[in-house]
């Protein structure tokens, strides 16, 4: 067998370097937990109160889990409230009908939530663009139909109140959490778990196949990629995590309603992930919910029809500028790059024999 040489590479250029490997916990995720982590020290003195960053370390959470599904795998839900008021009334029902355990709840919460989410996505995981679209709208509507009719156990339009807060039982210490700040910081425990996985999830290898699935799902599938059960996970995984979140808002609001289920409450999520740019990057759901949260409070205080402005405001955010904040981050970053990189001369012409001349 013949070996050939390899051929040294021509002068002046560089081998193309392997992409590095992801760091273990990324330098973004420090400084978000970092930021949510001092809110109690720094929240007052900006004129906003303390359990907004329980709402929107809560909102964050979800839609970091639907981020998962639009901008990682492509799946455009407008239904996924449906799954929050799920693990809102289940953490509800099940700490009044069969144990007042905060563990015992939220996991009971997550495995109910899960279990629809997987017959749901059993049912539209075949399905692609607006047909998967207007099904998960059909579901959402069911499971708020039933939130509103079934009186007897959610409570009807009046919702499922006298929720408590529990003691969290750590073993060594028991910590109450009837106060704000004490939920804020077990929120930001969760919340800071779930980030870390999903995180990892995102830069996995079935991370890579989702974003193989939203940018052409025919050619996944003629690799061989098994696309439809990639998206059953996708959806169900989102839909655990919305249930997780709607949990512990259920132990926010100390009240579980119907109207977190409802259609207007699905767009909300999906404007935090498009504003914030979460098409482009992985942060972006978490810039969204911080931007939709302050918006409708700074927009709330001065006019009643703030929904009608931030409305307004997506639309041209989504005309001038689709990717979202994150996106117009990310472009920035470029063009800085690009005007502080060194100036490469021009290469000078070759003559027959491979010597380099000048302008003549």
């Amino acid at each position: 067998m013949t070996v050939f040489p390899r051929m040294p590479a021509p002068p002046g250029t560089a081998e193309r370097a392997a992409p590095p490997a992801p760091r273990l916990v990324p330098l973004p995720m420090l400084v978000v937990l970092v930021l949510l982590a001092t809110t109690p020290l720094w929240l007052a003195r900006v004129g906003l109160y303390p359990y907004l960053a329980l709402e929107v370390t809560i909102w964050m959470l979800f839609a970091l889990g639907y981020n998962l599904m639009l901008g990682t795998t492509g799946l455009p839900s407008f239904g996924h409230g449906a799954f929050f008021g799920v693990g809102a009334y289940a953490f509800g029902l099940l700490q009044q009908k069969v144990l007042a355990n905060l563990w015992f709840d939220l996991a009971g919460a997550v495995l109910v939530t899960t279990v629809l989410a997987a017959v749901v996505a059993a049912c539209i995981a075949h399905k692609r663009g607006i047909y998967f679209a207007l099904l998960t709208i059909a579901f959402g509507q069911v499971f708020w139909f039933v939130a509103v009719k079934w009186h007897s156990v959610t409570g009807g339009e009046d919702g499922l109140l006298n929720i408590v807060r529990p003691v969290l039982d750590l073993g060594v210490v028991r910590v109450d959490l009837k106060g704000n700040q004490a939920l804020f910081y077990f929120c930001l425990a969760v919340f800071s778990v779930v980030l870390f996985a999903l995180w990892r999830l995102v830069n996995s290898p079935f991370g890579r196949v989702l974003s193989a699935i939203r940018q052409n799902e025919l050619r996944a599938a003629y690799i061989g990629y098994p696309v439809r059960l990639c998206k059953w996970a996708s959806i169900t995984i989102a839909s655990a995590v919305a249930g997780l979140a709607g949990a512990l808002f259920a132990l926010a609001q100390q009240s579980a309603y119907p109207n977190v289920m409802s259609l207007h409450s699905s767009g909300f999520v999906v404007m935090m992930v498009l504003i914030g740019g979460g098409l482009v990057s992985f942060w972006g759901p978490l810039i969204g919910a911080v931007f939709f949260i302050l918006a409708r409070d700074v927009l709330g205080a001065t006019t009643e029809t703030w929904l009608l402005w931030y409305g307004l405001l997506f639309v041209a955010m989504v005309l001038i500028k689709p990717e979202g904040i994150a996106g117009m981050w990310q472009a920035g970053v470029a063009r800085w790059r690009l005007r502080s990189a060194p100036a490469v001369a021009p290469a000078l012409p070759l003559d027959a024999k491979g010597a380099a001349h000048g302008p003549l």
